[in-house]
């Protein structure tokens, strides 16, 4: 598992932990048989049975929030695709890919692919299908060369 997640479940879980440890503890000092064993046993199993299920729902938790900002941002490219389209600049790379750059957008892809590569203020948002809008804006900085 991630160690931010364990982290994180540490640090909203640190009562139980060390109630966990301290029932540990004082079993197996004060009992001296064998079943001092199977309460220790029984502690733990417990402990990790819940930290389980804790750690599932954190990590779902961050899971959640990344998609969710990830789909804020394509919505605010998206929108930039067509606010900055008058200021995109088209530029073709040696290796016959092309480049355009807004102030705020970068597309990098082929000529004749299907996607392209997408970067919204620095952060990469993976390939996008080559929709009307994405078109549109390479059409619009083509013509500005």
């Amino acid at each position: 598992m991630n160690t931010e997640v364990w982290l994180e479940f540490a640090r909203q879980n640190w009562l139980i932990l060390l109630i966990a440890l301290v029932a540990i503890l004082l079993v197996v000092n004060v009992v001296k048989t064998m079943i001092k064993w199977a309460i220790a046993v029984v502690i733990v199993v417990a402990l990790i049975v819940y930290s389980g299920v804790s750690l599932d729902k954190i990590q779902s938790t961050v899971s959640d929030v990344k998609n969710e900002a990830v789909s804020k941002l394509q919505q605010e490219a998206l929108k930039m695709l067509k606010d900055e389209a008058d200021q995109a600049k088209f530029k073709q790379n040696a290796d016959n890919s092309f480049t355009v750059e807004t102030a705020s957008l970068k597309l990098v892809g082929q000529p004749n692919a299907s996607t392209v590569e997408v970067t919204y203020r620095g952060v990469p948002l993976g390939e996008w299908k080559r929709s009307e809008q994405v078109n549109a804006l390479i059409r619009a900085a083509k013509s500005r060369r």
